[in-house]
């Protein structure tokens, strides 16, 4: 891992074409590591998450070429390596599993983030229905030990169908489902990073199966 690390931060201080081009190698060699990397991880998440196949690891990595054509910052490089593992895919709009490298802010993380607006829906549904269900999950301890942030933009009123004076209405106001934990270098490099890991996604687990059970339930409906 700590060649990666040093590419993203090198990377980070030269983002431009001609240097990477300098040092496409490296980036070919680093990005085939994080690749074989996710691929393990996928078939160790498959262990206590059956829902999620085993994915060609190139789909589940994001591309490391920035969209710059309605962008201020002309930057065209991420500084980071990113995998999400989901059923279906890293665009499917189910919750996942989602790691990501980039020095200084590395993180795991997972759920839903932006979903369609069905989707959305369909978790707001459950919650209305099962508060305590959504509740038990997320107020536990082993889940805010592992995954102690949440990363979330909220709606300022209730959405709309739900009524604005129900007790847990801020649980709906989300615009994501999404939790993590951040990673320091010394995590990265231990020899114990895939076992780390894997105890966080496995406490992540419940909250991923709750949420794709109510995308589903609510969809077929």
């Amino acid at each position: 891992m700590k060649d990666i690390l040093d590419f993203l931060a090198d990377l980070g201080k030269n983002n431009n074409r001609e240097w990477f081009e300098r040092n496409r190698d490296r980036y070919e060699e680093t990005r085939s590591k994080f690749l074989a990397f996710t691929e393990l991880l996928n078939n160790e998440i498959k262990s206590f998450d059956p829902e999620v196949p085993m994915l060609a690891p190139k789909d589940c990595m994001f591309r490391i070429f920035r969209d710059v054509r309605f962008s201020n910052d002309k930057r065209p490089y991420k500084t980071n390596y990113g995998s999400f593992i989901s059923r279906g895919g890293r665009k499917s709009g189910y919750a996942g599993y989602y790691l990501h490298l980039q020095p200084g802010s590395s993180f795991l993380g997972g759920g839903v983030f932006m979903p369609p607006s069905a989707n959305l829906k369909a978790i707001r549904q459950e919650i209305f229905l099962d508060p305590e269900g959504f509740l038990s999950i997320k107020e536990n301890p082993e889940f805010q030990k592992h995954l102690p942030d949440e990363y979330d933009a909220r709606l300022k009123t209730a959405p709309r169908d739900f009524p604005k004076d129900w007790e847990y209405i801020h649980l709906l106001r989300n615009k994501s489902y999404a939790y993590g934990r951040n990673l320091t270098a010394e995590e990265i490099l231990s020899p114990l990073f895939m076992e780390n890991v894997l105890e966080t996604f496995k406490v992540l687990s419940t909250m991923n199966q709750y949420l794709n059970q109510a995308i589903d339930d609510r969809l077929k409906s």
